[in-house]
């Protein structure tokens, strides 16, 4: 792609796009919606993310060696009638599929989720909308959001921009995201890391966290 007869990248860095914002001292990590429903084939909204949930299971483990705080979400929906999600489920009627207590609103058990991580449950697209993510982070005194999870154009997309408007550094593995086709998953990996996040390899990631002190939990 090229713009102006320049190529897209040299395009935006040319006007100041793509600055890398860096890790800070006190990650937490966001896995978006890694739960059945999205990562087994079977579900309507599934695909084979093997790979995907693998590099989190990464991730996730390094978390836990250093006592980063993990954040899980999962999105299900009850059976009421009136639903503040109904314009949402309209759109994509196969979310429907993802009620409270079913199989596909478990968090995929591969990730290694143990009780001293946190459950949010979303009923829109990003991990901060109408949840306690943002007041956990700053009870956390974070400074540095990791996003992962499924989709790259959909949630993950959603929950990085929010992160960014509360003021976090927000770092984006890119093996740890997915979507369910190449072109929406690697032009939103570009948008985000021109605009919104710093998207790098997973390894540097792992690696950054392997380097922290321990974290204390803050009262």
């Amino acid at each position: 792609m090229s713009t102006h007869g320049q190529d897209t990248d040299s395009f935006y860095e040319s006007r100041g796009f793509g600055k890398a914002a860096g890790f800070g001292r006190r990650p937490v990590l966001v896995v978006v919606d890694l739960q059945k429903g999205f990562t087994d084939p079977a579900s309507p909204l599934g695909g084979d993310y093997s790979e995907l949930v693998a590099e989190n299971r990464r991730l996730v483990d390094a978390c836990h060696d250093k006592g980063v705080p993990v954040v899980f979400t999962t999105v299900f929906y009850d059976e009421a009638p009136a639903q503040a999600a109904a314009v949402f489920q309209a759109k994509v009627p196969s979310l429907l599929v993802l009620k409270a207590g079913s199989d596909w609103a478990e968090i995929d058990e591969r990730l290694g989720m143990t009780s001293k991580d946190t459950l949010v449950v979303k009923q829109f697209a990003s991990a901060f909308w109408g949840t306690s993510l943002g007041a956990l982070m700053s009870s956390w005194q974070a400074d540095t959001c990791i996003v992962t999870g499924v989709t790259t154009s959909g949630c993950v997309r959603a929950t990085v921009v929010d992160s960014l408007q509360h003021g976090y550094r927000t770092i984006v593995p890119r093996e740890c995201s997915g979507d369910r086709a190449p072109g929406p998953h690697e032009a939103n990996l570009f948008d985000m890391n021109q605009k919104y996040a710093d998207v790098v390899a997973n390894d540097d990631v792992v690696a950054y966290l392997k380097a922290l002190p321990a974290q204390t939990a803050l009262i």
